[in-house]
């Protein structure tokens, strides 16, 4: 990744997952984070972060935001698209924000200006339920702390579920390392099966999923991990099931 990074010209945007990537579960570490920003401010480039799942990574909504935070300390100039789908069930409603950091105020005015150009013939006036949910919550300080230990408990329960689907992989005798289920982190496990592998669990079990092999871990429970372990065993090992 910072190969590629020391190859891009100055100007060059550089979408980045804040955290809970998706579809690999694979986050940067703090430290690594700040190898990323070094190459960003000095090759010049700009950054755009995209912050779908805050609080899904490790639970904690401060911890999950610490490459947006140490960004902004270096003075950077960056976007941020915020979205509150996810950590605040609000899907229908793709309720969320846009951050953009500016070193002038002047700057600042100029990049209003043509957002105001885009948003008037996309949507002119969104919703504004969602957003008024997310702000009650957010500055009420007992709903606020609630949601918090929401986040937690949701966290919690897909990483139980990473580690109860990689237990019973090795109960089974599932050929393969599989241990990166439950090193990686947030809504989506990326397995590593394969395109093949993938069209058998559609076909013979009925578990849908992208043709890159990536699950979503939201979907699994204590009811039917048993059942996608034996899936997942019976496409590697290559059997029909029965």
């Amino acid at each position: 990744m910072l190969e590629d990074l020391t190859k891009a010209a100055p100007g060059t945007v550089v979408l980045l997952h804040a955290c809970a990537h998706n579809p690999t579960g694979v986050d940067p570490s703090p430290d690594q984070w700040k190898q990323i920003l070094d190459l960003i401010e000095k090759r010049s480039l700009l950054v755009w972060f995209d912050s779908a799942y805050q609080g899904f990574a490790s639970g904690s909504v401060e911890r999950d935001r610490v490459a947006v935070e140490e960004a902004a300390k270096r003075g950077l100039e960056l976007f941020l698209s915020q979205s509150f789908a996810k950590n605040f069930g609000l899907y229908g409603e793709r309720t969320g924000a846009a951050h953009i950091i500016c070193k002038t105020a002047d700057l600042a005015k100029a990049v209003k200006s043509q957002l105001e150009l885009v948003i008037r013939p996309m949507y002119s006036n969104p919703p504004a339920y969602g957003a008024r949910l997310v702000a009650l919550v957010l500055n009420n300080p007992e709903l606020r702390a609630m949601w918090k230990d929401d986040l937690t408990t949701m966290s919690n329960r897909i990483s139980s579920m990473r580690n109860a689907l990689l237990k019973a992989l090795k109960d089974q005798g599932t050929p393969g390392e599989w241990g990166h289920i439950a090193k990686q982190i947030g809504m989506f496990a990326y397995t590593g099966l394969t395109e093949a592998q993938v069209d058998r669990l559609t076909a013979e079990w009925h578990i849908h999923l992208p043709k890159s092999g990536r699950i979503s871990m939201a979907g699994v429970n204590s009811g039917n991990v048993e059942y996608l372990a034996r899936a997942i065993h019976s496409v590697v090992i290559g059997k029909a099931r029965v």
